[in-house]
């Protein structure tokens, strides 16, 4: 059965051309698809739309009406289909990003006047959680996500190394001393990240062997910020990302540890968002941008060894 859209476009372009013959040359159809197409249109109107001779072609009344409103439903199709075509080219729009709180407000809050500036007519609505988001059932343009990821439905493009650091105040090595190996950490009050893919009681380490380190100690917390500040108040040694503690480790406030086994290496940054052949425009400008940003390596890793 043909489709409505291209019943309206043979109508229209029936009524301007003034023939079946013209239309169809204008269309790249042949004349018996257009007459199709107007059959189908008008068998499903209930009206004749024309007045057919052997010599000529004439509109009636309900053709003429008929018509106002087909140009009309036209003409709005085709400006939505330039508006989406300008917005795959072009970036603008709202583009909603979600991003984990800590590096949310760590790296990505103070880039966003400098992408404002590069994109003026894009604007960004900015999630801060650290839960993983479901980017389609909640409308998500794009998200960054830290560590291994699970989903392989996804499109991901790595932004980042994400380094590991062991570490503590002076005042806790101080009281407690330097623990030397990943076993002395048994001996230490170890802060937990609950939200670890591991856990909180467990710190996987060993580089690319990943071995897993069994912790404990007496505070537990969602967010790096948090354990960050018990940190380098004295209260324990912590595990945690170097953009989190990285002004810490180049101020003296914490103190990197060298134990016998280095940090994770398989965390990584990565901007991440659903499959689309073409995806938008903003949403690749954001993506570059970041890579722009944090290239040649993680910028808050800069002076910290």
């Amino acid at each position: 059965m043909p489709d409505r859209l291209t019943g309206l476009e043979v109508f229209a372009k029936v009524a301007a051309a003034g023939s079946l013959s013209a239309a169809a040359r204008a269309m790249g159809l042949s004349q018996t698809m257009v007459t199709k197409h107007l059959a189908a249109l008008e068998a499903r109107l209930g009206t004749k739309l024309f007045h057919r001779t052997t010599r000529r072609l004439s509109m009636t009344e309900a053709g003429r009406i008929f018509l106002e409103s087909s140009e009309r439903v036209l003409a709005e199709i085709e400006a939505a289909e330039a508006a989406v075509a300008a917005d795959r080219l072009e970036p603008r729009g709202l583009l909603r990003l979600n991003v984990p709180l800590v590096f949310g407000v760590r790296q990505i809050a103070p880039r966003l006047a400098a992408f404002a500036r590069e994109h003026p007519l894009v604007s960004v609505e900015l999630g801060l959680n650290d839960r993983l988001v479901d980017l389609a059932e909640e409308g998500w343009d794009l998200a960054i996500r830290i560590g291994n990821l699970r989903d392989s439905s996804l499109v991901a493009r790595r932004l980042a190394p994400c380094r590991m650091a062991v570490c503590a105040s002076p005042s806790y090595l101080a009281a407690n001393g330097t623990p030397q190996t990943i076993a002395d950490l048994a001996k230490h009050n170890c802060l937990g990240y609950t939200l670890a893919q591991a856990g909180a009681d467990r710190w996987v380490m060993g580089g690319r062997s990943a071995i897993s380190v069994p912790v404990s100690g007496n505070l537990r917390a969602n967010n790096g910020d948090a354990l960050l500040a018990a940190a380098v108040a004295g209260q324990g040694i912590i595990y945690q990302p170097t953009f989190i503690v990285a002004d810490d480790l180049r101020a003296g406030s914490l103190i990197p540890l060298p134990l016998d086994q280095p940090p994770s290496e398989l965390l990584a940054v990565y901007a991440i968002y659903l499959p689309h052949r073409h995806p938008p425009a903003k949403v690749r400008a954001f993506i570059d941008f970041l890579v722009e940003q944090f290239a040649p390596d993680s910028p808050w890793d800069r002076g910290v060894a």
